[in-house]
């Protein structure tokens, strides 16, 4: 106890040093702060809206819809699939894709429709609650579709405007029809906003002659379960084989082919749909994530690097200053690793300061970003890396994003206060008694 009131009276020998040496702590404990709630809220709403809005946690498809999506590559019995999944606490929803021609005047566009039930689609993704006017498919109106925002300015079209699209259906007939615009989404992802007509599923069967399957089923997965176990569930739920086993046959017949290219190829079983979740469909995407979290890390130690410069400066003065100080500290008995503890001490108590000071001033700005968020403004909707900046940026915080900043500083803290301690801790008792 008593280094500790030893190490808490020198920290205050030189007020002046110690407190703009503390407040570069607290100013760096403070940004790390609330940049890294901001980082993780941009990082999490970007996900939570991919997976929202478009993808679900999961997808039931075709292989071959995979690689080559068409109007003829749907999973027949998608309703027995719904009913499963559904049975075992997930969410789910059939949508069927395909694409054509919209014109309204003399403005015209490629764009792509997609069928879904108006109702069970709002109970796995949320792009209803996107509606920036007018209103949500109803099959009570067949013929009212849903455009994205930019598709309503490219083709000039408002509430009540008439649209019509071209396209061929399934059997090979013209798929052609006059559709009302009864809703406009807000700003989302690129392709949704640009070149995206909703319909009701009943509508898009009877345009495109389509009268069964799904070419995808969106899946959400229950609250707190994760996802890759979610997706080998539903995998043993349709008789497949976990993705684990499935990507290790793959591996291995794309392995003796480039080893044994005069032999024949590895068969691999063949199954009617695949599961595939959302990291697997856009690899890209997951990848981005993670390594924009090996970033964060990164800047943090860029940012606390320069604290440790100060540190390091403001210790080694406090060294000089006190080498006769230490000298007869070594003199009444004191031994190096006592000295060494209390220079280590009087740097980590900084720390504790800093970080209680950093608290009190970041607690009241944390609170107000996850509450209420940033507006985004211009920037809320644009696309990034296959990401949507969401409109209002909010913050988040846990106790992992929290308590990181916290943990690198004393790390930084100790690793800068370590080659002054060492300093003082050899000092010779006789050189410092004649130091000048």
């Amino acid at each position: 106890m008593r280094i500790f009131k030893m190490a808490w009276r020198n920290v205050w020998r030189n007020y002046r040093r110690s407190v703009i040496t503390i407040a570069a702590m607290t100013i760096a404990l403070v940004v790390e702060l609330l940049y890294s709630g901001l980082i993780t809220g941009l990082l999490i709403g970007m996900e939570e809206d991919a997976i929202a809005l478009d993808s679900g946690d999961m997808q039931v498809s075709t292989p071959v819809y995979l690689t080559k999506p068409s109007l003829y590559e749907v999973v027949e019995d998608h309703e027995s699939i719904i009913e499963q999944v559904e049975a075992k606490g997930y969410r789910a929803s059939a949508r069927l894709f395909s694409g054509g021609l919209a014109a309204s005047g003399e403005s015209s566009a490629g764009v792509g429709f997609i069928g879904v039930d108006p109702v069970r689609d709002t109970t796995v993704l949320e792009l209803n609650q996107y509606i920036g006017e007018g209103e949500w498919l109803d099959d009570s109106d067949p013929l009212g579709v849903v455009i994205g925002r930019g598709l309503a300015r490219t083709l000039d079209l408002e509430l009540g405007s008439e649209v019509v699209v071209l396209s061929q259906a399934a059997d090979g007939s013209v798929a052609n029809e006059l559709f009302t615009v009864r809703g406009i989404l807000m700003t989302v992802a690129a392709t949704m906003d640009r070149a995206t007509i909703l319909m009701t599923e009943k509508t898009f069967r009877e345009l495109m002659v389509l009268p069964a399957g799904a070419h995808k089923i969106m899946i959400r997965r229950p609250v707190r379960s994760d996802l890759v176990v979610a997706g080998d569930e539903v995998r043993a739920m349709l008789d497949l084989p976990p993705a684990a086993e499935q990507n290790a046959a793959e591996l291995e017949a794309k392995v003796w082919a480039l080893t044994h290219p005069d032999e024949p190829p590895i068969e691999l079983a063949e199954y009617p749909v695949a599961v595939k979740t959302w990291k697997e469909l856009n690899v890209f995407l997951a990848q981005y994530l993670e390594s924009v979290e090996s970033i964060i890390v990164i800047l943090y130690l860029i940012i606390y690097l320069a604290v440790a410069i100060l540190i390091l400066n403001a210790m080694l003065m406090a060294v000089f200053e006190r080498i006769r100080e230490f000298g007869v500290l070594k003199a009444i008995g004191y031994g190096p690793g006592r000295v060494l503890s209390l220079m280590v001490i009087e740097g980590l108590l900084q720390a504790v300061v800093a970080c209680v000071v950093g608290a009190i001033i970041a607690a009241p700005c944390m609170w107000y970003l996850s509450t209420y968020g940033i507006n985004a403004g211009a920037i809320g909707g644009m696309e990034m890396s296959g990401l949507t900046m969401p409109a209002i940026w909010m913050s988040y915080y846990s106790v992992e994003t929290s308590s990181l900043p916290v943990f690198l500083l004393f790390f930084i803290v100790l690793a800068a206060v370590i080659y002054p301690a060492l300093k003082a801790a050899w000092i010779s008792p006789i050189e410092a008694m004649h130091h000048q």
